[in-house]
């Protein structure tokens, strides 16, 4: 077609030359034909042009030099026209075809280029393989104009990690992608037509030489052009994917980093909370066992007294330790049966009655308040904590206040103190494991209470949360459902 296109250009110069032969000199008329020549080097190509070099020559010596419609030249002025408008056409041709020839490797490399920023903008913002395995569809599938898919070493090589939308794959394709993955050579799954766009070419993915997936491209085989968009794709992609794993590595390594102090810190923190206790009752023992005769009853009773608290004091820590054992592994095994929480106040004041004391604590019920089912064994521990808490950072002996009211589906209790109450930083990290607040001095514990407070309510389908009261002190509040719990 271009071919004729470049005679059909001949025969513009030619008729164009015709109509003005009248009026001007032969030489004249030759850049009609050199203006032929640069508009197929343009448009046509290097070989159409180099055509219309040749037949314009052939036709300005038919058409126009004496003896015209022959092939003789009879006047010798006119060879130096003749050969100049034959090689003036070929160089004319060849500076313009090399020049077209660059600006579109210029072109198609700034195309590359403009492609691949894309594609490395694309995966610079990727943070897992998913991302990663869209975004080099997304990009391949526009830029190299063909079906794309990739399919991740990981997963099983018979379903993409992601591909072109309809992209489906046949039994042959899949066996020439796994023999690609296995070996970690190209391979070419041809069409069962004759259609070369259904050919598919099974790119690995290689990194140290280690496959780490397939590339597969739906389409015309790629040529030297395509094949440098393609290389830059696969080199992306695996630069891509070698950064995602050096990040979950240094992901992984920082938290077994973080969970080993945590367990270090832990280890002392349990260490030291049994120690103290036993070193207390060992002292105690040896004093009594040493000193027995020495010692007066005052003494002797101070020292016993000394002993059971600390002893009590150790099988409560132990106690938590358990608890908070049954809580992670998931053993907690709720007895519910409908209680009044008149009664779980109680129970839970009963077994603080020594260390209340001559403390005031203000309960408030309304009247008719539901029955709710719950665990009284372990709902009786988590108000016992709560309580001890409350006893522990409200040291100027205020009212501590017990009270419940319903809202909506759920019953609220709630324990209220006067005491300092808690930064807002740490008001939702206080029932993490041996989170302590450190004020006031002196107030001691391990905290376990908390978090064990939270599990056993979570296990009743309820939620337990902090809050600061506005004229000082501290709210815990326990919402639990008035259905229950589904066990």
């Amino acid at each position: 077609m271009n071919y004729l296109k470049a005679l059909a250009l001949v025969g513009c110069a030619t008729l164009a030359g015709e109509l003005l032969h009248p009026h001007t000199s032969l030489p004249n008329l030759v850049m009609f034909y050199l203006l032929a020549v640069v508009l197929a080097a343009l448009k046509l190509g290097f070989r159409a042009a180099i055509l219309t070099a040749a037949s314009g020559t052939l036709a300005f010596d038919y058409f126009f030099i004496p003896y015209r419609a022959t092939f003789t030249l009879f006047d010798e002025e006119y060879i130096p026209t003749f050969l100049g408008l034959f090689f003036v056409g070929l160089i004319i041709s060849k500076l313009v075809a090399t020049s077209k020839q660059r600006a579109d490797d210029l072109s198609e490399r700034e195309t590359e280029t403009a492609s691949l920023y894309r594609l490395s903008r694309d995966l610079a913002a990727a943070t897992d393989h998913l991302a990663l395995y869209a975004a080099v569809v997304r990009n391949a599938e526009s830029s190299i104009a063909a079906q794309v898919a990739i399919f991740h070493i990981a997963d099983h090589m018979t379903t993409p990690a992601a591909a072109s939308i309809g992209m489906r794959f046949t039994d042959s394709e899949l066996s020439a992608i796994d023999w690609s993955c296995k070996h970690g050579q190209r391979s070419i799954s041809p069409a069962t037509s004759y259609d070369e766009t259904e050919n598919l070419a099974c790119l690995p993915l290689l990194q140290a030489g280690f496959c780490l997936g397939i590339l597969a491209l739906r389409g015309p085989l790629p040529g030297s052009r395509s094949q440098r968009l393609v290389e830059g794709v696969i080199a992306q992609t695996v630069s891509t994917l070698q950064r995602i794993e050096l990040s979950h590595q240094a992901e992984q390594a920082q938290l077994i980093n973080t969970r080993t102090n945590l367990e270090r810190a832990l280890l002392n923190s349990i260490s030291h909370d049994l120690r103290t206790p036993l070193v207390t009752v060992t002292g105690a023992l040896s004093t009594l066992r040493e000193k027995q005769e020495r010692l007066s009853n005052t003494d002797r009773n101070a020292l016993l007294d000394t002993a059971c608290s600390e002893a009590d004091r150790l099988n409560k820590f132990v106690g938590n330790l358990l608890d908070l054992t049954r809580i992670e592994a998931g053993a907690i095994l709720l007895n519910p049966e409908p209680c009044e929480l008149q009664e779980l106040i109680g129970c839970a004041l009963t077994a603080l009655e020594q260390q209340i004391g001559t403390r005031k604590i203000r309960v408030q019920l309304p009247e008719e308040l539901p029955l709710v089912m719950i665990d009284l064994v372990l709902m009786t521990q988590v108000l016992v904590n709560l309580l001890d808490n409350a006893l522990k950072y409200d040291s100027c002996d205020n009212e501590i206040e017990i009270s419940a009211y319903l809202d909506n589906t759920s019953v609220v209790l709630e324990v209220a103190d006067c005491g300092p109450g808690i930064p807002k930083q740490d008001l939702k990290q206080i029932f993490d494991k041996f989170y302590r607040i450190p004020v006031p001095e002196g107030a001691g514990g391990t905290g376990l209470g908390l978090s064990i407070c939270k599990g056993f309510v979570e296990a009743h389908g309820g939620r337990i949360e902090a809050k600061n009261r506005p004229e000082g002190g501290l709210r815990m509040l326990i919402r639990l459902p008035l259905g229950g719990t589904e066990l």
